[in-house]
């Protein structure tokens, strides 16, 4: 999923996202946002607590944590694909069980080589997780949702 320039059909039971912003110009603007990509600062920067600071890497498992209302959520995730290429540089996961919500998400940064610009690009897969509290607590994790998705894109600049 980070590879591809374009986002190939999915099945149609989870719900769809994709988001991208400006986040610099130029090489020193490129080699930040890469290096930040790949070490999960796209989650700590928006809120989260990620348990380790060592990049991603396929088949890392991570414990993704954020207070909301003064309780603790935490998110468990497995990385399933990294890209590293001259002008991409991302990462997907995947959710595991006891996650809020069933899917994948996905944080590339490229370079637009006709402008300069750094773009991160974020991806989302959801469908209510199977189990509760979740299940029935959907439609408001899919307003934290849009709200997390806003803070990623600022989190890079």
């Amino acid at each position: 999923m980070p590879e591809a320039p374009v986002w190939a059909p999915s099945d149609r039971t989870f719900r769809r996202s994709e988001l991208s912003a400006v986040v610099g110009r130029g090489d020193d603007a490129w080699r930040r946002a890469a290096g930040d990509v790949l070490r999960w600062r796209v989650k700590t920067r928006s809120g989260f607590l990620v348990d380790s600071h060592a990049p991603v890497r396929v088949g890392r498992r991570e414990r993704i944590r954020v207070r909301v209302l003064g309780v603790t959520v935490v998110e468990p995730v497995e990385v399933v694909a990294v890209v590293e290429q001259d002008d991409r540089v991302g990462f997907a996961y995947r959710t595991l069980p006891g996650h809020p919500v069933e899917g994948e998400e996905a944080f590339v940064v490229h370079r637009d080589t006709a402008d300069g610009d750094i773009v991160l690009t974020v991806r989302s897969l959801t469908r209510p997780a199977s189990r509760q509290p979740w299940r029935i607590l959907h439609p408001l994790l899919r307003v934290a949702q849009v709200v997390a998705r806003r803070r990623y894109l600022r989190a890079l600049r």
